[in-house]
């Protein structure tokens, strides 16, 4: 990966709705060739997908919380990550917790009920995101 290929993935991570017209005048190469680029660097999986960002207050999810597990019950805990709705990351860790997972939820009290219910499969540990200063950098 040469100097314009991080360029733009550099662009594509800040607005991925650029049409490769418009990459190619930002990066300075032609459309077929911009075009090229982005289909190797999808199919090399640099580039592993396009989404929108959504607004989790503004969709009815203002309770945002990471929870730490210590559990034994690894591939049960996974499943029901999985399939729960309010679930959206699961990460398997190193160290004193094997998993974190990230939860939004429309309030304390539904939140409540899920580190309820996650119990079953190990014990958790609860920060509440009180706000981001830093939401999202690009990959440099």
């Amino acid at each position: 990966m040469d100097e314009i290929d991080k360029n733009i993935l550099l662009h594509l991570q800040e607005n991925a709705r650029l049409s490769v017209t418009q990459l190619g005048k930002l990066v300075g190469l032609s459309t077929p060739a911009v075009n090229e680029r982005v289909k190797k660097l999808e199919e090399k999986n640099i580039i592993d997908g396009y989404r929108a960002i959504i607004n989790p207050e503004n969709f009815n999810k203002p309770v945002t919380a990471f929870i730490l597990y210590s559990n034994t019950n690894c591939r049960q805990f996974v499943e029901y990550c999985k399939e729960h709705p309010e679930v959206i990351e699961c990460h398997r860790l190193a160290g004193q917790y094997n998993y974190l997972v990230k939860v939004l939820t429309n309030s304390v009290q539904s939140l409540e009920t899920f580190i309820d219910e996650s119990m079953a499969f190990g014990q958790p540990s609860t920060l509440i995101k009180l706000s981001s200063p830093v939401v999202y950098k690009a990959i440099k």
